[in-house]
C-alpha cells in the first residue's frame, strides 16, 4: 500500500461518482468475519501508541441517495449558494474515500454559526467568502464526513482527505474550510492537519434497554413523569390520531401534506424554506425505508407531522410543521413518538436535531457535537483560536449543569 499513490480530485456534483462507489466509502458493509468489521479498531500511532478509530453503523445522511435528492432536487446547488466540491481519493484508479464539500457564498442552512467571524473578517478588510462547507446540506446531525471504504488504512486515506481540502481551499481561493457534525475522531484527526476544534451541543435520548414507554417513563423522578403523562393526553384530547409512515405507506398524498407542514413552519422559522417539493418526492422513491413520517390527523385531514431518519442505531429527528395548532402536540409528534419509535425498533439513540433546552425535561440529555476549521488566513486563525478555546470551556461547563439537571432519578427519594 505504502507504494501505490493516492490521487486526489473535486467532483462538481454527486452524479460524478457512481452510488455503488459513495456508498461502499459512507457506508460500508465489508465481511461479517473480518476484524473491520468491529465497531473500533486500535490502531498505533508513529510513536507506538494505540489509537481507536471508531467505525460508523449506517448513516442515511452521508447515503449518495440522499446527496443525490438534495442535489437533483434543486435544494443544494450552485444557484442556492451550495456548489459541490466533492472530495474523491483514489488509489490504483479505485475510489477509497470521499468527502462531501460544497463551496459556499454564504452561511446559511448549516447549523454551526460563523456568521461573526465573517463580519470580523470582512471589517478587517477581509473576504470570507466563498467557502468550503463538509456538511450534509440543511442537516444538523452527526454522523462520518471523511467516508473511507473498508480493506484500506483507514487513518492514511484520512490524512490525505484532510490534506486535500486544504490544498482544495487553495486552489478554490476559499477564506476556510468548516468540517461540521463530524465524529470526535476525525475532528481529532483533523485538528493534527490544522483544523481548529469547535465544541457544541444538541439534546439526544439514549436508550437504557427500555422495553417500553412506560419502563422510560420509570426512569424519570416524578414531577417530570406526571408532565409528559399530562402533555401526551393532552396532545391528542382534541380527536387527534398518531401515525407512523414508513416505506410504501409513504405516498405523494402525505408528502404533499408534509410539504404544506415544512413550508408553514419554516418560512415563519427561517424566512425560506431550505427543501423543495421535489426532494421529498425523491427520498421517496429512493429511501423511502430509511424514512419515518410521524403523523397527525383530525377530523379526516393531516394536520400535522414530523420527518424522521431511521440509521442502524439511531433515529435522526428532522424537520416539523404543522397547519393547526395544539398544546403540547409538536412535543408528542416529535420527540415522545421518536422514543417510542426507537424503543419498538431498538435503536440506540434519538438525536432530535439542533438546539433547544425544553427537549432536557422529556428525557433527552446534552450531547457533544463536534467540527473542525481550516483558517487559510493567519491572523483570522490566531482570533478565532482564542475565541474557541473559551467556547469549548463554556459548552463544556454548560453541559455539566444542563445533565445534572436532568429530569432523571437520582435518589430513591426522587420517586416520591
Amino acid at each position: 500500500m505504502a507504494s501505490s499513490e493516492i490521487t486526489l480530485e473535486a467532483v462538481p456534483e454527486i452524479s460524478g461518482v457512481p452510488a455503488a462507489e459513495w456508498d461502499a466509502c459512507a457506508n460500508p458493509k465489508g465481511d461479517p468475519d473480518s476484524l473491520e468489521n468491529l465497531d473500533t479498531l486500535a490502531s498505533p500511532d508513529l510513536a507506538g501508541n494505540c489509537r481507536t478509530i471508531s467505525k460508523p453503523g449506517y448513516n442515511p445522511f452521508v447515503s449518495h441517495a440522499f446527496f443525490a435528492a438534495v442535489e437533483a432536487s434543486n435544494s443544494a446547488c450552485p444557484r442556492t449558494g451550495w456548489g459541490p466540491r466533492h472530495l474523491i481519493a483514489k488509489l490504483d484508479d479505485k475510489i477509497v474515500g470521499v468527502v462531501p464539500c460544497y463551496l459556499k457564498s454564504h452561511s446559511q442552512g448549516e447549523y454551526v454559526f460563523d456568521r461573526g467571524w465573517a463580519e470580523a473578517y470582512h471589517r478587517a478588510g477581509g473576504s470570507y467568502y466563498p467557502k468550503l462547507q463538509v456538511s450534509v446540506p440543511f442537516t444538523p446531525a452527526t454522523g462520518p464526513r471523511l467516508l473511507i471504504r473498508d480493506g484500506v488504512d483507514r487513518e492514511l486515506i484520512g490524512s490525505a482527505l484532510a490534506r486535500g481540502l486544504r490544498a482544495l481551499c487553495n486552489a478554490t481561493e476559499a477564506s476556510s474550510v468548516h468540517v461540521t457534525f463530524a465524529r470526535e475522531e476525525e475532528a481529532r484527526l483533523l485538528g493534527e492537519h490544522g483544523f481548529l476544534q469547535r465544541t457544541d451541543q444538541q439534546f439526544h435520548w439514549h436508550n437504557d434497554g427500555y422495553k417500553t414507554f412506560d419502563d422510560f417513563l420509570g426512569s424519570l423522578n416524578s414531577r417530570h413523569r406526571k408532565a409528559i403523562k399530562r402533555e401526551r393526553r393532552e396532545a391528542v384530547a382534541a380527536g387527534i390520531t398518531i401515525h407512523h409512515l414508513t416505506g410504501p405507506d409513504i405516498t405523494e398524498d402525505a408528502w404533499d401534506a408534509f410539504f404544506e407542514f415544512y413550508m408553514e413552519t419554516g418560512s415563519r422559522k427561517w424566512g425560506r424554506p431550505y427543501l423543495t417539493r421535489k426532494f421529498f418526492s425523491l427520498i421517496g422513491e429512493s429511501m423511502s425505508r430509511d424514512v419515518l413520517l410521524v403523523m397527525a390527523k383530525r377530523n379526516g385531514r393531516w394536520i400535522a407531522g414530523a420527518i424522521n431518519f431511521i440509521g442502524s442505531d439511531t433515529l435522526f429527528g428532522r424537520n416539523w410543521g404543522a397547519i393547526e395548532h395544539h398544546p403540547f402536540l409538536h412535543f408528542e409528534v416529535c420527540y415522545y413518538q421518536a422514543i417510542d419509535f426507537a424503543i419498538q425498533r431498538g435503536l440506540q439513540v434519538v438525536e432530535a436535531g439542533a438546539q433547544g433546552e425544553h427537549k432536557l425535561a422529556r428525557g433527552y440529555l446534552p450531547q457533544t457535537t463536534y467540527s473542525a476549521h481550516f483558517i487559510a488566513d493567519p491572523s483570522l486563525r490566531r482570533a478565532i483560536a482564542d475565541y474557541l478555546k473559551r467556547e469549548r470551556a463554556y459548552v463544556e461547563e454548560v453541559g455539566r449543569e444542563l445533565t445534572e439537571a436532568g429530569p432523571f432519578r437520582k435518589t430513591a427519594d426522587d420517586d416520591a
